[in-house]
Formats: structure tokens, sequence, C-alpha cells
């Protein structure tokens, strides 16, 4: 006898099965079934209509605290930011700090309600969400970041980070701010060793920040050479530590821009030390003009994904939670336009950057749980092309977005 399904997707067409149309039950906000005869009885029924059926999307880097500021300042810090040297990049950081002196709870919350909607509607369903503590933020965004991650945590699951922007050594009391936010609930532990004055203080960071993590049993995501100087090594002492500590798997490297300029003895040493302490690559090309070297890592097998990074801030005028987009954009600037480009491209935002975050039941497979976007087109090639809202969103098993509006 037929047990009821909560949901079920009839006439789904999916990414690795390309022999016809498969159906997908749903139970208990997990998947419990795929399959090409029917499935059971269901309280909710959708029609694919031979369109795509895949994983939602998830977004490994994205400074949510931020978002919509970018009104609040002059775009001198965007300026310097896309200059890409060491200097230029450190000033903008400066720069754009400004608006931190303005931070208060309420503005945010209301900036980041517009941008969890956005998400939800464009299918994505799970973010890694930075929020900066440093003497001039204060806890403000991570607070901020903490209450909404309550009010939506049935529509847009939130990772929060705790991230020195500014400096561990060049902020004094960063680090115990960073202590504070993960005692209040943050999830991951930031940090942007690259940011300090010297080699020995990027070395105190890291350390710094790994204490952290090992005190709350948390990963860590650092924001690493991030500027067009083939000089900047700290990916290199993240690496390290991340052996030394025994956090392989847990650690995430975003930017590191300074891979593209390395010489390729040194860039296949480090690429190997990465791949052996299985850390994670975050890469926002659409941000700047410089990149890691994607296709190399992907041969090599290291993982690497992609994230909005920015939405309307200092650093980035664009964004709409709409990770089709950045996959959109990322396909042009590298030169990613194979079909099989366009798989890897995709496996980037869902599966690839979900692994990223620790994500291991997001994949759709009997079991897993139902997070899923029903789109409008029956191909990638397509989905890329219009890179528009998915037709259905579904999260744990619920739907929260139709057509681009959210559920209600």
């Amino acid at each position: 006898m037929r047990t009821k399904l909560d949901l079920a997707i009839k006439n789904a067409r999916l990414r690795r099965k390309p022999d016809g149309v498969y159906h997908i039950g749903i139970t208990d906000g997990k998947i419990a079934s795929i399959s090409k005869s029917d499935v059971a009885v269901a309280e909710v029924e959708l029609d694919a209509e031979s369109n795509l059926v895949t994983e939602s999307f998830v977004n490994p880097h994205l400074h949510l605290d931020k978002v919509f500021t970018l009104d609040r300042l002059d775009e001198l810090a965007l300026e310097k930011y896309h200059q890409n040297q060491m200097a230029a990049a450190a000033a903008a950081i400066e720069l754009a700090s400004r608006v931190k002196t303005q931070y208060d709870r309420s503005w945010i919350v209301e900036n980041v309600r517009i941008a969890l909607r956005w998400a939800a509607a464009h299918g994505n369903t799970h973010i890694r969400a930075f929020a900066d503590v440093d003497n001039k933020a204060r806890l403000e965004g991570v607070v901020a970041l903490l209450e909404l991650k309550e009010e939506f945590r049935s529509i847009v699951d939130i990772q929060v980070v705790a991230f020195p922007q500014d400096g561990v050594v060049k902020e004094p009391g960063a680090d115990i701010l960073v202590h504070e936010a993960m005692s209040m609930g943050a999830d991951v532990v930031g940090g942007i060793p690259w940011i300090e004055h010297s080699d020995a203080d990027a070395q105190s960071h890291i350390d710094a920040m790994f204490s952290v993590a090992t005190q709350f049993d948390a990963p860590v995501s650092m924001l690493v050479d991030d500027v067009g100087d083939a000089k900047l090594r700290t990916l290199e002492m993240l690496a390290m530590t991340t052996k030394k500590v025994g956090w392989e798997g847990r650690v995430l490297a975003h930017h590191a821009r300074a891979m593209a300029l390395y010489p390729d003895s040194y860039h296949s040493d480090l690429v190997k030390l990465l791949k052996d302490n299985s850390i994670g690559i975050v890469t926002d090309p659409h941000t700047g003009p410089l990149h890691v070297r994607v296709k190399d890592l992907l041969e090599k097998e290291v993982l690497v994904c992609l994230g909005q990074d920015d939405i309307s801030d200092a650093y980035y005028p664009y964004g709409q939670n709409n990770m089709l987009e950045v996959a959109f954009l990322a396909s042009h600037l590298l030169w990613m336009t194979t079909k099989v480009d366009m798989d890897c491209l995709y496996d980037m935002i869902t599966t690839s950057a979900a692994k990223a975050m620790g994500l291991i039941t997001h994949k759709l497979e009997v079991g897993s749980t139902a997070s899923l976007v029903v789109l409008d087109v029956p191909t990638t090639i397509e989905s890329l092309r219009f890179h528009r809202a998915p037709k259905y969103v579904i999260n744990h098993g619920r739907i929260i977005a139709e057509s681009g509006e959210l559920v209600q």
C-alpha cells in the first residue's frame, strides 16, 4: 500500500539522467522517491512540464550585512578596489569601512530582509553570510544577521560568519569580538590575513582565528591574497595551519586572486597542499579583474565554487542573489562555454557550493533534504542563458516561492 506524500514533482527532467522524465516524491522534508513510474498520491502535486529540476542554489560567500550600502558612500572604494594593487585594495577596504560608523541594526535588518527575499525568489536557499566585527561595526551586523537567520529559517538557511574585516593585529580587540560573536550563535569563524602589515602579523591573524574556531568546534572561512601581488602567501599559511590544527575539510579560502600570478611550479605545489588538506576555494570573478585558475583547479580535483560576494555595496554595484546570474557571468569571464563547462558551473552553484559549506545532504538523491528548484527551461544551457527565477522553489520539502514571488 502506497503512503501519501507531502509533495510530488511530476515530469521532471534531471541533469544526470537525460533519458526522459522522472517523478520525485517528497515527505517529511526529504526526497522519498525518484522514479520513472508514477509516485504515490501527494497533498500537493507540481508539474515540471519536462523542465529541469535540480538542487536549489547555494551561495558560500555574501557580505550580507553590507547589502544596499553603496548609496551611503561615494565610489572611491569601488575605484580603488578595482585597481587590483595591494595598496589600492587595502585603501579600498579602509574607504569602505566608513559605512560601519553608521551601522545600526534597524536599517541593516531592513536591507537584509530584501536581499533574503530576493534569494528565496531566485532559488538561493543556503547562504554563508559574512558580518564585520571590529571597533566600528561592533557586533551590530552579527546581531542583525542572527535575528534574520531565525526569521527566515524555514525559507533561507544562513550560516553567519564572524568576520574581522579590518584585521586582527591591525585592529586590537577584533579577536575578542569574534569570540563574542561565536558565543552569541555565529556559525563560522572568518578571517582576512592578507590585510595585515607583515607576514608575521598575517600568521598571527590566522592563528588567532583558528584558536577561536577550535574553541567553538567551528568551520573557518578566510579571504586570502585578494589582490594582484604574486608575493602574497596567506593561502599557503592558511593551508599549513589547517594541516597543523587538523581542520582538514572544514576550511574555505575565498578570492585568492594572487594565484593567477604565481609561478607554475609554486602554483602546482600549492594546489597539492589544498587538495591534501581538503580546502575548497570560493571565487567571485564578476567582482574583479583577477581570479583563480578555475579550470586548472577543477582538473586537479580541488573543490571550487562560486559566490555572489556583494550586492550593491562599496565593492560591487550590482547583484540580486541570483546564483544563475553569477554562473552566467562566470561563464564569460572564465570562458567556460562548452556543455561540460556549463555543468561544472552549475555544480559550482549547487552541489559543490553545498559541499564547501558542509551541507552533506544537499543532493537530488533519495534520502536527501528536499531543497530543489523547478526551472522553466529543460536544459543547463538555457538555465544559464536566461538566468530567470525558477518556476518553483522548495526548501526542506516546502514550496517557498513561485515564479519569482515568495509564497506566504
